[in-house]
């Protein structure tokens, strides 16, 4: 989905040190573009225990006593950043599993920009996303910001990682590069392109050259700012993006299409093992909607303030 506009971003607490990042990086945004933001945290442990209480009422008392916390605790994190020039609401609500609450908020709200830090813990890795961040990444009808703890330099640097060797990646190259645009001209952002070429036929090669070189220059990308490698992307993208510290990687999200989603899914798998920059991930065309299924346990119960 092509990002036209960014005046709501959903930032998706998990009350741990994380969040003072993913906060400041969401109000450096929301300044910039003249934003408002939504800060919110779902207790999907909770609904766990709660989907299995006897008492209807002593569960719903368990929520209430517990929102109060997560409403504290956001309002806290909400101060702490001295924010003053952007208006920040707080909501809290009781759902499992993770990744179905936030899609309900954002069916609800209808922001332009998630944000939320990974919630992956892999003892062998330095970094890893967790099932909700996968399914997030599928799921998602708007574009997806996976939040890591490195500040950003002043001014950032994005950069658009793009795949033009085929009809349907080209249409996806054109709206990553359309997104990453959108982001760094708001942010004042320094943007590159890169393009990693595995074809060995100098006539397929020359044909995707000719395809970047018409993106780029709709989008007026300097040449010094397009980067096109040689190889395996898998084997060539991390490695170039770790030399170059950028800020954040623009790519596609991943799709239900069968012969993108692995190829992106592999991908960003060793990007997200190599790196620590944001992820930001688009779409070129709406997912499906997942059906949610109180019947099957989930439980929502939901506070929202606007204060």
């Amino acid at each position: 989905m092509v990002v036209e506009k960014l005046t709501s971003i959903l930032v998706v607490a998990n009350r741990s040190d994380a969040d003072r990042v993913l906060l400041d990086k969401a109000v450096f945004i929301a300044r910039h573009v003249g934003a408002q933001i939504f800060l919110f945290s779902c207790d999907a442990v909770l609904s766990k225990i709660v989907q299995h209480a006897y008492n209807s009422e002593d569960a719903e008392r368990a929520w209430h006593i517990s929102q109060a916390e997560h409403l504290t605790y956001l309002r806290g994190l909400r101060s702490a950043t001295r924010a003053h020039d952007v208006q920040i609401s707080v909501a809290a609500e009781c759902y499992s599993p993770l990744y179905e609450g936030i899609l309900h908020k954002v069916r609800e709200i209808q922001p332009d920009l998630v944000m939320k830090t990974p919630t992956g813990i892999h003892p062998l890795r330095r970094f890893s996303f967790g099932p909700s961040d996968w399914h997030l990444m599928r799921e998602c009808p708007v574009t997806l910001m996976l939040v890591r703890q490195q500040p950003w330099k002043s001014p950032p640097c994005f950069a658009a990682l793009v795949d033009v060797s085929e009809e349907e990646t080209a249409r996806l190259a054109e709206t990553i590069v359309h997104t990453s645009e959108h982001f760094a001209l708001g942010c004042h952002a320094d943007l590159h392109v890169v393009y990693s070429d595995s074809s060995a036929e100098d006539a397929e090669r020359c044909r995707r050259s000719t395809v970047l070189e018409e993106l780029v220059h709709q989008y007026r990308i300097p040449t010094e700012r397009v980067h096109v490698l040689s190889g395996d992307p898998d084997l060539t993208l991390p490695g170039f993006a770790a030399r170059h510290h950028y800020d954040a990687l623009v790519l596609g999200g991943l799709t239900h299409r069968k012969g993108v989603a692995p190829l992106i899914g592999t991908l960003t798998s060793k990007l997200v093992e190599a790196l620590d920059s944001d992820f930001i991930l688009v779409k070129r065309e709406e997912p499906r909607q997942p059906q949610l299924k109180p019947e099957g346990g989930s439980v929502a119960w939901q506070v929202l303030f606007g204060d």
